[in-house]
């Protein structure tokens, strides 16, 4: 069985291979691939493993050979579900791999913003530190976790986690299901409006959809306090950049931290990059899935696809 994987440099240089290479199968990997080199990479594989590429039905219509994609995400969205069945090309993602990490990473966009560690640390570094007239410094105040509300826009699985370290913090938990499909007993759901008018905190994991697709915009994140933070770890789509920022620079709330763009790379031209209030957001380019762990995880989990596949299964089948 010939594999091909397509896009490997988007997982990092330092993630191991070896659960793939240990199938045993002929295995081609290329760094990256343009969209006028899919079809050729591709049409003699009958597995490729794919990341952020997109997979067209034209693609799918001259790759004759091909029976699997596999994903190296959660998300399928790069893909033509539809034609892929009408094809016969399974579809299997890797869900759950990457909660532990999207969930610490979410809290480190929290902490950058809520207690302005960039200004203090250039406070210290810049020479502040060293001629203040007393042992600490307290010209940006901050608040704490306890006894605040910690709004979660999606509970699924990173949003649970994400719900159970901020109630460790002391924080009271509400929570808004996009799809209506969640429910839980042990937290409150509320209305979207709610949400933002009572929240400290906004957190969203979400999927991209047309219920989510500029869900945040001028007229939603105005509902938000003054002191409030918003954070984005799902889909850069959710948001309408032109509307955070302008949220920001009218001092509308305390700050933002965003981990996803609508357009990535981001584009020279994104709003995001001529905020004037930039202590109050920082960006970060999508790396809340990615710590070693969970990207090895990933790869793991993609080899238990392929063999079970092999063995006449489909593992994580979203088609």
């Amino acid at each position: 069985m010939k594999i091909t994987m397509l896009d490997y440099k988007t997982l990092g240089d330092d993630v191991d291979l070896s659960p793939l290479k240990n199938l045993n199968y002929d295995f081609k990997i290329y760094d990256l691939t343009s969209k006028e080199q899919v079809i050729e990479r591709s049409q003699s594989s009958e597995v490729i493993i794919i990341n952020k590429i997109l997979i067209t039905e034209d693609i799918l219509k001259q790759c004759k050979n091909l029976k699997l994609i596999c994903l190296t995400a959660t998300g399928t969205n790069n893909v033509d579900l539809a034609a892929a069945k009408k094809y016969g090309v399974a579809v299997c993602n890797v869900a759950g791999y990457s909660t532990d990490s999207v969930t610490q990473h979410t809290f480190a966009l929290l902490f950058y913003v809520l207690e302005h560690l960039k200004y203090y640390d250039e406070y210290v570094i810049n020479g502040g530190y060293t001629g203040s007239s007393t042992f600490t410094h307290l010209s940006k105040p901050f608040w704490e976790l306890n006894n605040k509300t910690f709004g979660i826009i999606g509970l699924g699985q990173i949003g649970k986690k994400v719900a159970a370290v901020a109630k460790a913090f002391g924080c009271n938990i509400i929570y808004h299901s996009t799809s209506g499909k969640n429910s839980n007993n042990e937290y409150k759901h509320v209305s979207l409006e709610e949400l933002l008018k009572t929240s400290d905190i906004v957190s969203i994991h979400a999927p991209l959809n047309k219920n989510t697709e500029n869900l945040m915009d001028y007229e939603k994140l105005s509902l938000m306090k003054k002191s409030a933070i918003i954070l984005n770890t799902g889909r850069g789509g959710i948001i309408n950049e032109a509307d955070l920022c302008k949220i920001i620079d009218e001092d509308k709330i305390f700050g933002a931290g965003i981990d996803v763009i609508s357009k990535e790379p981001i584009d020279p031209k994104s709003p995001y990059l001529t905020v004037k209030n930039r202590d109050k957001l920082i960006i970060t380019p999508h790396i809340a899935w990615a710590t070693i762990e969970a990207r090895n995880r990933v790869i793991s989990e993609v080899a238990e696809n392929i063999r079970a596949f092999k063995n006449g299964e489909y593992r994580n089948r979203v088609d």
